[in-house]
C-alpha cells in the first residue's frame, strides 16, 4: 500500500471496528490509488479518500409490523447515504438476515465508484433491512414495507436519495415501497425509487439489466483476445433476478449454460439450462432450484455443492458477496476459465482476485461489470423526468453503450497507470478520479 494511504485505511479500522465487508471494499479500492497520488498530490493534500470513506450520512430506524398471526415483530431498517457529489444518492435496498450497518456501508461505497462508472450524474448509497422476505406472505411483506418506507420516506426524493432493488427486494417490495411512499408524500413522484413496475412508471429493461450488463462485459472482455460469448461454456451462481438475466443474455449471444444455483445447492444440465423452467420454478413459483432438476430428466441437483466445481469457460458470480473463494479459483483454473464477471458485489474474496489476475483470467470487479443495473435505473429516471417511456430495443442499446463505454474506460484507464488489462485498477481509478474532481470542484462539504 502506498504509504500516504497506509494511514488513511488504518483510521477506517479503527473508526468502524467489526465491520469486515465494508473494511474489504475499502482495502480494494486504496490498495489500487498508489500511481492516482503520485500524479495527483492533490488529491491526498485535500483529504479526498478520509472524506470519501466516511459517509455522508448513517441513518438506522425501528421498524415494527405486524404478522399474519397478529404478533408484532421488530427489525432494524437502514440507510447509508455515502456520497452525493456526482447527484443524487442512489444505490439499493437489500432485505436480507445477514444485512448490518458494514455490509451497507461495504454496498455505499462500492456503489459511489460504481455509478461514477457509468457516466450519469448520481450519487452513491445502500439501504436495507434485516427482514428476511422468504416464507412470508404477500400481506406479511406489504405491512413490512410499508413500516420501512413510514421512516424512510422523510430520507428520499428524486433529487436526494434514489432507492432501488436489491437481494430480497423486487418488484413485488418496490410497488409497496413506492405506494407507500405516495401515500404520505401526497406525490405521484416516480422519480423517487426505481425498479417500478413498467405499468406504472418503471423502465423496459430495468428487470434485465444487471445479469444482462454482466454478461455485455464479459463479453466486452473475451473481444479483448478474439473471441467472443458464443460456444463457452458458461456457469452463474445464484438463481435470482441477476442470475436469471444472466443465463438469459449469454444464451441469447451463443453460449452454452450448464450450472446455476441457490443457497441450498446447484443444480447441473449438461443440455444447457432450460431458461423457461427455471424462471418458472424461481419465479412464478418460489422453489428452490432442486424442484428444476425434478422437472429436467438430464439435469441434476447436489445439496450444498460448489457451481464452480463444474467445468467451465466463464464463470458469473451473480449470488453474494465472497462466495467465491482461491479454492473455488483453483478449481475453475483447473477446468479452464477464460474469463470471470462479477454479477454480484464483492463476490469473489482478494486471494481468489489474486490468482484469477496471476493466472492471466479476464477478471471483471463488480462495481464495473454488474453497473448495468444502476445505469439503467438512471435511464428509468430520466423516462420519469420527462414522462415518456423508451421501447425495450431502444433500452437495450442505451445500456450495451453503457457497458462498452465502462469497458473501454476501465481498459484504457488501467493501461494509463501501467496495468494494462487489469480491470480492478481501472475501475477503482476510473471510479475514484471522476469523484474526486468532483469533490475539488465543490469544495470541502
Amino acid at each position: 500500500m502506498h504509504p500516504r494511504l497506509t494511514a488513511v485505511f488504518e483510521e477506517v479500522l479503527r473508526r468502524n471496528p467489526g465491520e469486515t465487508e465494508f473494511h474489504q471494499a475499502v482495502r480494494e479500492v486504496v490498495d489500487s490509488l498508489g500511481p492516482v497520488i503520485d500524479a495527483h498530490p492533490e488529491y491526498a493534500d485535500a483529504a479526498v479518500l478520509e472524506r470519501l470513506c466516511e459517509p455522508e450520512r448513517q441513518i438506522i430506524f425501528r421498524v415494527p409490523w405486524m404478522d399474519d398471526h397478529g404478533q408484532i415483530q421488530v427489525n432494524r431498517g437502514f440507510r447509508v447515504e455515502y456520497s452525493s457529489v456526482l447527484g443524487p444518492y442512489k444505490g439499493g435496498l437489500r432485505f436480507h438476515p445477514s444485512v448490518y450497518l458494514g455490509i451497507v456501508k461495504f454496498l455505499g461505497f462500492e456503489q459511489v465508484f460504481k455509478n461514477a462508472l457509468t457516466g450519469m450524474p448520481l450519487g452513491g448509497g445502500k439501504g436495507g433491512s434485516d427482514f428476511d422476505p422468504r416464507g412470508r406472505s404477500d400481506a406479511e411483506v406489504m405491512r413490512f414495507c410499508q413500516s420501512f418506507m413510514t421512516e424512510l420516506a422523510r430520507h428520499i426524493g428524486e433529487y436526494t436519495d434514489v432507492p432501488a432493488g436489491d437481494i430480497g427486494v423486487g418488484g413485488r417490495e418496490i410497488g409497496y415501497l413506492f405506494g407507500q411512499y405516495k401515500r404520505i408524500t401526497n406525490r405521484y413522484e416516480s422519480g423517487a425509487l426505481t425498479g417500478k413496475g413498467v405499468e406504472w412508471g418503471g423502465s423496459l429493461v430495468r428487470t434485465e439489466a444487471t445479469g444482462y450488463g454482466t454478461v455485455l462485459f464479459a463479453q466486452e472482455m473475451l473481444r479483448t483476445q478474439g473471441r467472443s460469448m458464443e460456444g463457452m461454456r458458461v456457469v452463474v451462481s445464484g438463481a435470482g433476478n441477476v442470475a436469471l438475466h444472466a443465463v438469459e443474455k449469454a444464451q441469447q449471444l451463443g453460449a452454452h449454460v450448464v450450472a446455476c444455483s441457490d443457497s441450498r445447492g446447484a443444480v447441473v444440465d449438461e443440455d444447457g439450462l432450460d431458461l423457461d423452467l427455471l424462471k418458472q420454478v424461481r419465479l412464478a413459483e418460489r422453489l428452490p432450484v432442486s424442484a428444476y432438476a425434478e422437472r429436467r430428466p438430464n439435469a441434476r441437483y447436489s445439496a450444498d455443492a460448489r457451481v464452480w466445481d463444474v467445468p467451465a469457460e466463464v464463470a458469473l458470480p451473480c449470488a453474494t458477496q465472497n462466495e467465491l473463494t482461491i479454492a473455488d479459483a483453483k478449481t475453475l483454473i483447473a477446468g479452464g476459465v477464460l474469463a470471470v464477471a462479477e454479477g454480484a458485489n464483492m463476490p469473489t474474496t482478494p486471494d481468489a482476485v489474486e490468482l484469477f489476475q496471476a493466472e492471466r483470467v479476464l477478471f471483471a470487479p463488480g462495481k464495473a461489470a454488474n453497473a448495468g443495473g444502476v445505469a439503467t435505473s438512471a435511464l428509468e429516471m430520466q423516462q420519469n423526468a420527462s414522462r415518456d417511456a423508451w421501447t425495450f430495443e431502444y433500452t437495450e442499446q442505451r445500456l450495451a453503450d453503457i457497458m462498452r463505454g465502462i469497458h473501454d474506460r476501465c481498459a484504457a484507464t488501467a493501461e494509463e497507470y501501467g496495468s494494462a488489462g487489469d480491470y480492478v485498477v481501472g475501475a477503482n481509478i476510473a471510479g475514484f478520479t471522476r469523484v474526486a474532481d468532483a469533490m475539488l470542484a465543490l469544495g470541502v462539504i
